[in-house]
C-alpha cells in the first residue's frame, strides 16, 4: 500500500475515535478536491455510521444559527455526538466563509463530543456547498449520532437541502413576511418538521395559523408524514424539547415506511451523477479545452446547428 493510502487510512482511522484533528484534516481534503479524495471516499465507504442528518433551512434572520446551537446543547442533554455543517456565503475573494458560525457556536467549541464545520458555499446554488456530501460522510464515520447541516439563508434556493437530508428543518418567524414567503421559496415542498421560531413574539400565532392553512391543502396519502408546527424560542431553549422528539418520530416514520432507504439511495445517485458530470466536464476540458465549445456555440447562434446535436458532437469527442 502507498505511503498516500496509509496517510488517509491513519487520517481515518484517528477519526473514528473521535480525534478532531483528523476529522479536519479530511474535510479539508474534501474542500479542496484534494487528489487524496477518492482515496478517503473509498476509506469512508469501509465505515458507514448511523448518523440522522437534520437539514436546518430557511429564510435570512429566522434564527437558524441560534436554533443550531440550542439544538446542539438539547442532543448533548441526552450524550448525543453532534456533528455541525454551517454552509456559509463565500468571500468573492477569498472563497472562504463570510459569517463563521464556529463564531456564533462558540459555546460548544470545548466540547469534544461536538464538531462543528464552517463551509463556504463558494458560489454553489441550493444553499450547500458542493463538498458537503463528502462532509457529512467525514462526520458520519467519525461516530456523529446527528449530523446538523445548516444552509446559508438564501431564500428560494435553500430547497437543495431536503435533498441531503434524512429531516428538513423549516424556520420561519414572525415578522419576516408571514406564512405566504414559506410557499413562494417553495419551502412548504420540503419540510419534514415546521418550526416558528421567536414564537415569544406579537404574529407568531398568526404564522402557525397560515402555515397549518397551507399544510391542509397539500395533497398527502392516508400513510404519508404529516408535518407538525412547532413553536420555539430558541435562545433560551422554549420548545426545543418539542423539536428533539418531533425529529424523532420522523426517523421513525422514514424507516417504518421505507422512506429512509429511498431518501438516501436518491441522494447517492444524485452525489454519483454529479461525480460523473464534473468527471466528464474535466476530461473535456483536459482534451480540447474551451475552444471546440466556443466553437459549437457560435454555430448554434448561427443557425448552423442545434443544441442538442452539438452535445452530441461534444459528448462524441470526449468518448472517442
Amino acid at each position: 500500500m502507498s505511503r498516500r493510502a496509509d496517510s488517509v487510512a491513519d487520517l481515518v482511522g484517528r477519526a473514528r475515535e473521535g480525534d478532531a484533528r483528523s476529522v479536519a484534516r479530511l474535510i479539508s481534503l474534501v474542500e479542496d478536491e484534494s487528489p487524496l479524495l477518492r482515496e478517503v471516499a473509498a476509506a469512508l465507504a469501509a465505515h458507514p455510521g448511523h448518523g440522522h442528518v437534520v437539514g436546518i433551512t430557511g429564510a435570512p434572520g429566522v434564527g437558524k444559527s441560534t436554533l443550531t446551537s440550542a439544538l446542539v446543547a438539547r442532543l448533548r442533554r441526552d450524550d448525543r455526538r453532534v456533528g455541525v455543517l454551517a454552509v456559509d456565503p463565500s468571500s468573492p475573494f477569498t472563497g472562504g466563509a463570510l459569517l463563521g458560525d464556529r463564531v456564533r457556536m462558540q459555546d460548544h467549541t470545548l466540547d469534544p463530543e461536538v464538531y462543528i464545520r464552517s463551509m463556504a458555499s463558494r458560489g454553489h446554488l441550493g444553499g450547500l456547498a458542493w463538498s458537503t456530501p463528502q462532509a457529512l460522510r467525514v462526520l458520519d464515520a467519525a461516530g456523529c449520532d446527528d449530523l446538523l447541516v445548516e444552509t446559508v439563508g438564501v431564500g428560494q434556493s435553500e430547497v437543495e437541502v431536503a435533498g441531503l437530508a434524512d429531516t428538513t428543518l423549516v424556520v420561519l418567524a414572525p415578522g419576516m413576511g408571514d406564512g405566504i414567503q414559506a410557499a413562494k421559496a417553495g419551502l412548504l415542498e420540503v419540510g419534514d418538521v415546521y418550526v416558528v421560531n421567536k414564537a415569544d413574539r406579537d404574529g407568531a400565532q398568526q404564522v402557525r395559523r397560515d402555515l397549518r392553512s397551507m399544510l391542509s391543502h397539500a395533497a398527502r396519502g392516508e400513510d404519508d408524514w404529516a408535518p407538525p408546527i412547532v413553536p420555539t424560542v430558541a435562545h433560551d431553549g422554549q420548545g426545543l424539547d418539542e423539536v428533539v422528539a418531533e425529529v424523532a418520530r420522523h426517523r421513525t416514520w422514514l424507516v417504518g415506511s421505507g422512506e429512509l432507504l429511498r431518501r438516501r439511495t436518491r441522494r447517492a445517485r444524485g452525489e454519483i451523477e454529479a461525480i460523473a458530470v464534473t468527471a466528464l466536464r474535466s476530461r473535456w476540458a483536459d482534451v480540447h479545452g474551451r475552444h471546440e465549445l466556443d466553437e459549437l456555440a457560435a454555430a448554434v447562434v448561427a443557425g448552423e446547428t442545434d443544441p442538442y446535436a452539438a452535445a452530441d458532437e461534444l459528448l462524441g469527442s470526449v468518448s472517442g
